[in-house]
């Protein structure tokens, strides 16, 4: 091989290399700056999920929103906010005052015994009945269940007082009370499964719609307030004039039928026969 042609050969070769050096040059500083677009991209995604996750978060839930939402009064109430609930013949001149929390056993113990009595005496004219609703247990065993439930109550007293009677029956019923600790009345659908068994409520879309778009919860806090504010600590509790019906011999509610009726009568005669 002649000098010339070995130089031109190294020349070549040092060109090739210069060139695969310069492809891996290039080669690399693309692959930087994936890696930099890359990274870019899943910093911006997570302070793009994590501005999500505060944003949602500050968001009111359904609950804490209803706090400030304009209160909607179902039909066949009185008193500023609806929460004044009186349901019987206006010749009646006494009004039986019953304290209950939907999620109450004792209180489904209670209307269970002496719920279709009661219902006798105020279509008989006795006396009214005044219903005031609290969700205490709703924090005592956690859970939206009474609020959701006084809420569903709050539709079907804008049915009716007869809906909201047969309603607030079938809530107590053994077919459909749940355990205390167990929050079913937290769902809108089991809510309105109870309902298909009162017949003003079977099928009725507006109630359901009412139910389901929480359109009387801010009523339902507002009732529960009111129920805080009337100074009662336990339920079910009965009043009459401000005094407490207990059955014979306790301290406690009527829990039967005879037990109840034999309350309700020596109440009703003591009132009768005050100066």
């Amino acid at each position: 091989m002649s000098p010339h042609s070995s130089q031109v050969d190294k020349t070549a070769a040092r060109e090739r290399l210069r060139a695969e050096r310069e492809r891996e040059a290039k080669r690399r500083k693309a692959l930087r700056q994936a890696v930099v677009t890359v990274s870019a991209v899943a910093v911006l995604a997570a302070v793009g999920g994590a501005s999500h996750l505060v944003m949602e978060a500050a968001e009111p839930s359904g609950w804490e929103a209803a706090k400030e939402a304009v209160v909607v009064k179902p039909r066949n109430t009185e008193g500023e906010n609806g929460t004044t609930v009186v349901i019987g013949k206006p010749t009646a001149t006494k009004t039986l005052e019953v304290y209950e929390d939907p999620r109450c056993p004792i209180c489904a113990s209670f209307e269970q015994a002496a719920g279709e009595t009661l219902k006798k005496d105020v279509d008989a004219g006795k006396y009214k009945v005044r219903f005031v609703g609290g969700t205490f247990i709703d924090t005592t065993a956690r859970g939206e269940g009474a609020k959701n439930a006084l809420s569903a109550l709050g539709a079907a007293l804008d049915v009716s007082p007869e809906a909201f009677l047969d309603y607030k029956s079938a809530l107590y019923s053994a077919n459909f009370h749940p355990e205390e600790n167990d929050d079913k009345f937290a769902r809108d659908d089991y809510l309105i499964e109870v309902a298909g068994s009162v017949p003003a409520l079977r099928n009725n879309a507006a109630f359901a719609k009412a139910v389901r778009q929480g359109t009387f919860d801010a009523w339902a806090l507002k009732m529960s307030a009111a129920f805080d504010a009337s100074g009662v600590t336990g339920t079910p509790t009965l009043m009459m004039d401000g005094e407490k019906i207990v059955a014979e011999g306790t301290k406690n509610a009527p829990m039967t039928a005879e037990q109840f009726t034999t309350a309700i009568a020596k109440a009703l005669r003591k009132q009768s026969t005050a100066p």
